[in-house]
């Protein structure tokens, strides 16, 4: 089954990037490449962080600087047609804190990263890529 035009809320540190906050981390191996896909299939992505004020710029500067379109930042603006809720409505969320998200361990680090091949394989099975 192919989606069409599916939101994909997705976090940013420990997911997009290794955990590195307060600071922008180092990419996480292939998240750049997947979340351009799923622009380029036509599915509109969420920044969906805990980052504020000047460290909330720098991830949507990281997102600019390579080129990946977002549809919003911490809100899903057709939402508010049908309800109040502060929760971001999504079809996936793609954080490295969810249960279920496919995550790896990289030598040194302390902390898990998304592991973007496992996304990439789950939404090709979904039919989303």
């Amino acid at each position: 089954m192919a989606y069409d035009k599916m939101i994909i809320a997705v976090d940013f540190d420990g997911t997009c990037v290794e955990h590195d906050y307060p600071y922008i981390g180092m990419d996480a191996e292939g998240a750049v490449d997947v979340l351009r896909e799923l622009v380029a299939k036509g599915h509109r992505l969420i920044l969906f962080t805990m980052r504020s004020g000047d460290k909330l710029e720098a991830a949507v500067k990281w997102f600019k600087e390579r080129k990946v379109e977002l549809w919003s930042i911490n809100t899903n603006p057709e939402q508010r047609e049908w309800t109040e809720s502060v929760k971001v409505y999504a079809h996936y969320y793609i954080d490295d804190s969810a249960v279920g998200c496919p995550i790896k361990f990289i030598d040194g680090v302390p902390r898990p990263v998304v592991d973007w091949a496992k996304v990439r394989a789950i939404f090709q099975n979904d039919g989303v890529l």
